[in-house]
């Protein structure tokens, strides 16, 4: 049997892909190994976020032909959409595929001779435009990240997105319940929904045809899931309607990743971002209205273009002062064919750093506070199946990580705890649910 191995650099959506792509491989007749354990074919999903894309692309060829000096290495994703060229002249790739080619790889890999030269199959991204495809995780028993939207019609000055994945697209609501329910029978507790644009869900064929909002309604009435959880979602498309089911519903949980970006107004503008901070405010105190303990994630990017040390503690006091729980803190990096790259005042790279390392400060101390702040509660733990000195980890329904003395039996089991303090690195040890009882 001939063998493949994954690696996927990025986001939730890219897990997701991996692992219907795997699923393709399965079918074909290939055994799925680990990546250290010398496969015939690997397959690197890339991510074109960063500047470091094709540094991260060149290392992992590198470690796996370290592991299987003759593997057929084939390389897909964002980078490979945008910078196919490029990445076939890394030393050891055999293949690059393009947005509309990743899911056609067991075609393209039937003959598995390397040849001197790389082989490039990628088209322009309009092609790919109206073409939806699924895709969801299985393997981590414990949550599948579920793919219902691809692309992004926001033209945000500093992203490739849209040249890597094309315009917003949607699977039908039928089709997604249709692989809830798979998935809820395959044992899974909770679903991850991911896509580029997760709130603009809903264009097919370049037309709306639903709103985000009528598949969450419809995704709450799917029975044996336990929890579903949004990803990330646009302040200008997280509308009050959606906030409020979430405070009733039986299965979203309290939990909402909001992209931010800049707490400046100036800054905002020069990104193209649909709102201005005012806006995010609002969502924020109305979240906080319906779910005083709900868990709420921001995006921020520093350094970008003309962004003035005022404009950057700007940005600091406003997400000092927002009732937030967590920080995703992304530094500016030029990407090619964005407006953002040819902007004046270039914000030099040892500030770029002195301000990201100021707000993963300032993110440290605002989950911590947001953990404390959850200190005597009870509340329902979703245990994975890890293990690190002899302890497991769980999230809560508004996503604070606990952990408990490491218990098989607990493994993809929701139990009732009660937060009972902080460890010294940060995370919330629990009582049990006998304890709890006893209480």
């Amino acid at each position: 049997m001939k063998t493949v191995a994954f690696y996927t650099l990025g986001c939730k959506l890219n897990f997701s892909e991996t692992s219907t792509i795997g699923r393709l491989f399965t079918d074909a007749g290939y055994g799925v190994v680990e990546f250290t354990q010398g496969a015939d074919v690997y397959v690197i999903n890339t991510c074109s976020v960063t500047d470091h894309a094709d540094k991260k692309c060149r290392k992992v060829v590198k470690e796996a032909l370290k592991y299987s000096p003759n593997a057929y290495v084939t390389i897909v994703g964002c980078y490979a959409q945008l910078k196919p060229t490029e990445i076939a002249e890394i030393p050891g790739v055999d293949m690059v595929l393009g947005a509309a080619e990743k899911f056609r790889i067991v075609e393209f890999i039937s003959d598995l001779t390397k040849e001197p030269k790389a082989v490039v199959h990628q088209q322009n991204i309009e092609k790919v435009n109206h073409n939806f495809i699924a895709a969801y995780s299985i393997g981590d028993r414990t949550r599948t990240f579920l793919k219902v939207q691809d692309g992004c019609d926001y033209p945000c000055t500093y992203c490739t997105i849209p040249l890597a994945r094309g315009g917003s697209r949607s699977d039908t609501i039928e089709n997604v319940l249709n692989r809830a329910r798979q998935i809820a029978e395959s044992g899974v507790k909770e679903i991850v929904l991911t896509g580029v644009n997760l709130g603009d869900f809903g264009i097919r064929n370049g037309k709306r045809e639903d709103r985000f909002f009528d598949l969450v309604r419809a995704l709450d009435e799917v029975e044996g899931i336990e929890r579903i959880r949004i990803s990330s979602i646009e302040p200008n498309l997280l509308s009050n309607d959606i906030i409020e089911f979430v405070a009733s519903s039986k299965r979203f949980v309290p939990h909402f990743h909001i992209p931010l970006q800049s707490g400046s107004d100036k800054i905002l503008g020069l990104m193209r971002r649909r709102y201005q901070r005012d806006l995010y405010t609002e969502r924020v105190a109305k979240i906080k209205s319906v779910l005083p303990d709900c868990c709420i994630g921001v995006d921020v990017i520093v350094g970008f273009p003309g962004e003035t040390q005022q404009d950057f503690l700007d940005t600091y006091q406003f997400l000092n002062e927002l009732d937030v729980s967590y920080l995703h803190v992304f530094t500016y990096s030029e990407r090619d064919q964005t407006p953002a790259a040819e902007m004046a005042g270039v914000v030099p790279g040892a500030v770029r750093a002195d301000r990201s390392k100021m707000l993963h400060i300032l993110s440290d101390k605002k989950r911590r506070a947001f953990y404390q702040s959850q200190l005597g509660a009870v509340g329902e733990v979703l245990f994975e199946d890890d293990q690190k000195n002899g302890f497991m980890h769980g999230f809560t329904r508004n996503y604070v990580k606990v952990r408990a003395k490491y218990d098989p039996v607990m493994v993809n089991e929701v139990k009732t705890v009660k937060l009972v303090g902080l460890s010294a690195d940060g995370e919330v040890e629990v009582e049990e649910s006998e304890q709890v009882l006893a209480h």
